[in-house]
C-alpha cells in the first residue's frame, strides 16, 4: 500500500458491461495500436470516473479504498477501507463502475465480539465474496485473512504461516511493515482463494539484494473450510511491488505491479499468469532470492499504464499521466468473446486531498 513514502472515444457498447460479471456480450473494439484509446496491443481504456472521490454518505466518506469484488446478492461491487485512524473499518457498496453510485451505507467490520475494527487494529487490502455470501478480507497489520459474515461480524480467520508476520512483531516474522498481504481474489469456479505478498519477505532477498521474490498464498476449499494448499513464487520487475491480484479463470491471474515517485508519479503494469495448477510449490524453500529460476511462474505483460490515453482526466499531484493514481483495487468485471475481458481499477486516495478515489475501466486479451 502506498502510504506518503511510496473518453473522448470510449468503447461505449463495452462500457454498458461495466456492471455485474457477464458471460456472453457484445464485442469490444479492438485494442490494437491504431485505436486511440489503446494502452498496448492487448489492453484498451474505456473510460474513468472520480464520481466516488471525497463522497460523503451517513457523515462516512468513501475513501482509502484499496480492493474491489462483485457481491451477488447485492448486485453491487464492493471495496473495503483500509485504514483511517479510529474510523471503523468499512466496506462500501456501489452500483455501475462507468459512474459509481453507493447504494447506501457501509458495513461496518466487527470482531467476533462486535467490537469494530478500526485502522488502529486493521489494514484491509483484499477483498473477496465467497460462495456463501461471507467476505474475505486480508489485514496487512499482522498480516491475516479473515472471514465475515453478511452482517459484518468476523467468523473465522485462515492459517497464515509464521514467517508472513511483520518483522518485530513475532521472533519468526520476515514482512516489511505496511507490504504484506495486500492482494486477494477468489478464482470463478469459487474454489480457490489467492493472497498475494505486496513486498518480499527478508528472507527471500538474494545475496545480491535482489529482493523481486514475492510468494503468492493459495487456498482451497475442502469440506467447508479453507486450507492452505501450496505457496506460489512470482517476479516482480525491480523496484515494483504489488498492490492487487484478479482471477480471470480458475488456472490465471492478472497481477498488478506498480511503484511511485515523486518526479514520475504512479507506475501500473499489468501482467497475466496463467498454469497457476502446475505451479511449483515453494512453501518448503527457505531463500527464494537465491533459488532456481524455474520455481518462479512466468508472467506475460500486458501494458503499462502510462501508456494509455488520459482521457481527460485531471491529476491533483505530479503524474506522468494524469489518468494514473494509487491504483491498489481490480477485479474482472466481464467476459467478452476473443479471450478479452472487463478490467477496473479502483484508486486509493490515502485520505488525501492530494488524490483522487478513481476508477478505471479497461478491456484486455488475456492469454
Amino acid at each position: 500500500m502506498r502510504k506518503n513514502i511510496f473518453v473522448a472515444a470510449t468503447l461505449a457498447a463495452a462500457s454498458v458491461l461495466i456492471i455485474a460479471p457477464a458471460a456472453n456480450a457484445n464485442p469490444a473494439r479492438s485494442g490494437a495500436s491504431t485505436d486511440p484509446n489503446a494502452c498496448s496491443s492487448t489492453v484498451t481504456a474505456l473510460s474513468y470516473s472520480d464520481a466516488l472521490d471525497k463522497k460523503v454518505v451517513d457523515g462516512a466518506e468513501v475513501s482509502g479504498l484499496s480492493s474491489l469484488a462483485w457481491d451477488a446478492r447485492q448486485k453491487a461491487w464492493v471495496s473495503a477501507l483500509d485504514n483511517d485512524g479510529t474510523t471503523p473499518e468499512y466496506v462500501w457498496s456501489f452500483r455501475d463502475l462507468a459512474d459509481p453510485q453507493v447504494t447506501g451505507a457501509p458495513l461496518v467490520l466487527k470482531d467476533a465480539d462486535g467490537t469494530p475494527y478500526t485502522g488502529q487494529t486493521a489494514d484491509d487490502e483484499g477483498l473477496a465474496v465467497l460462495a456463501n455470501g461471507d467476505y474475505a478480507v486480508s489485514s496487512e497489520t499482522e498480516p491475516s485473512i479473515r472471514i465475515y459474515g453478511r452482517d459484518g461480524v468476523q467468523k473465522a480467520s485462515l492459517p497464515v504461516p509464521a514467517r508472513f508476520a511483520v518483522t518485530g512483531t513475532t521472533a519468526a516474522g520476515e514482512a516489511t511493515a505496511n507490504a504484506t498481504l495486500e492482494g486477494l481474489t477468489l478464482t470463478p469456479d469459487k474454489k480457490t482463494l489467492i493472497a498475494a505478498m505486496e513486498g518480499a519477505l527478508s528472507g527471500d532477498v538474494s545475496a545480491s539484494g535482489d529482493a523481486t521474490a514475492h510468494r503468492l498464498l493459495v487456498y482451497t476449499q475442502v469440506h467447508g473450510s479453507w486450507k492452505l494448499e501450496k505457496q506460489i513464487e512470482y517476479r516482480t520487475d525491480p523496484g515494483m511491488r504489488i498492490p492487487e491480484i484478479a482471477a480471470y479463470s480458475d488456472d490465471a491471474i492478472v497481477v498488478e505491479e506498480a511503484s511511485w515517485s515523486a518526479d514520475a508519479g504512479n507506475a501500473v503494469d499489468l501482467f497475466a499468469v496463467t498454469g497457476l495448477h502446475k505451479a511449483a510449490d515453494v512453501s518448503r524453500v527457505e531463500n527464494l532470492g537465491d533459488a532456481p529460476a524455474k520455481l518462479t511462474v512466468k508472467k506475460t505483460r500486458l501494458a503499462d499504464l502510462v501508456d494509455c490515453p488520459s482521457l481527460g482526466a485531471p491529476a491533483l499531484e505530479t503524474q506522468a499521466n494524469p489518468l494514473l493514481d494509487n491504483f491498489e483495487g481490480m477485479a474482472i468485471t466481464s467476459t467478452l468473446p476473443g479471450k478479452r475481458y472487463g478490467i477496473s481499477l479502483i484508486s486509493d486516495d490515502n485520505n488525501s486531498a492530494l488524490q483522487h478515489t478513481r476508477i478505471l475501466n479497461l478491456v484486455a486479451k488475456l492469454p
